[in-house]
């Protein structure tokens, strides 16, 4: 697997090294239901590092220690500024665009961390399990909401707007913040519809949001 040069967002008004992501679990009502996951009254977060990250156009390395990968496609915000406290009012002003991108899960692995009651990070956060489009500023993108689609070779697997999220915007901003703090780079995966299954070796998934950006990956 080729890894990017560089972990960058490029944006016209400034390029940003990538910082965290934080990943937000069960944000999508019948995502939670295919799950069979419970509603919870806060966010259920979870961290993937910048080296999570993968451009579009490039190639991932399937773990070797899973056999059940799972696509998760996702509105991707980036965060533009350095913050620790932030009201929902102004939580829009703090980002500094959006894109498109996957959260790939090692299924078998979450379950078995699930019943075992260990964490989550080798099922969510392996090398190229983060891959993003390129980020629309905000200023082009507007504030939604946004369609997200997904196809896996040529085939629809995942489509809903960004406003079946069970959490706004503002609110998972506001609540990152004052839980973790913001640095600019830094972004926010804001949960996955239903839909989510396998990719395996020589599957091409092509994710879309709206017609503002895409990303295109390959499976090894």
């Amino acid at each position: 697997m080729a890894l990017p040069d560089n972990r960058t967002w490029f944006l016209p008004t400034g390029n940003l090294p990538i910082g965290t992501m934080y990943c937000i679990g069960r944000n999508y009502t019948l995502h939670s239901e295919e799950m069979g996951a419970p509603h919870t009254p806060n966010p259920v977060v979870f961290i993937k590092p910048p080296a999570a990250y993968m451009p579009t156009g490039f190639t991932i390395a399937l773990p070797r220690f899973s056999s059940n990968v799972h696509h998760e496609v996702e509105l991707v915000l980036v965060v533009g500024k350095d913050v620790w406290e932030v009201a929902d009012d102004d939580a829009w002003d703090v980002l500094a665009g959006v894109g498109v991108g996957l959260d790939l899960t090692a299924r078998d692995v979450q379950r078995d961390a699930k019943i075992n009651g260990d964490p989550w990070a080798i099922s969510k956060s392996w090398i190229g399990s983060a891959p993003v489009s390129p980020i629309v500023p905000l200023s082009e993108s507007g504030r939604g909401p946004w369609n997200l689609r997904l196809e896996v070779n040529g085939q629809l697997r995942q489509q809903e707007s960004t406003d079946q999220m069970e959490r706004s915007i503002p609110h998972l901003i506001s609540f990152l913040a004052a839980t973790f703090s913001l640095r600019a780079g830094d972004a926010i995966f804001t949960g996955t519809p239903h839909g989510v299954g396998p990719v395996v070796a020589g599957d091409v998934v092509r994710a879309s949001l709206d017609k503002l950006t895409e990303l295109t990956v390959r499976f090894a």
